[in-house]
């Protein structure tokens, strides 16, 4: 289930035109947590052109909005990673 969840993630994501992605399941640090039993935990680094100019919550929105019909079923929590090629951190 969580390989076809980080494909269904991937999927949305490429919309954005990432130049790299990354998607770690981290479910296995939240066994027993409620919510883990109506989707999956992960961790999303992201690069993508489209994030330049944006501050971190319009990065965190243009992310939501691509993701939205799996945050109701497949995603439960998303830490959020997103920077623009070559951004210095």
């Amino acid at each position: 289930m969580t390989e076809k969840r980080i494909r269904m993630i991937k999927d949305k994501l490429s919309s954005l035109n990432p130049t790299k992605i990354e998607i770690e399941d981290q479910g296995h640090l939240h066994v027993g947590h409620p919510g883990s039993k109506s989707g999956g935990h992960f961790k999303l680094t992201i690069v993508s052109e489209c994030f330049k100019n944006k501050s971190l919550i319009e990065r965190h929105r243009i992310i939501y909005h691509a993701l939205e019909s799996l945050m109701k079923t497949e995603i439960h929590a998303l830490s959020i990673n997103a920077n623009f090629p070559n951004e210095k951190n």
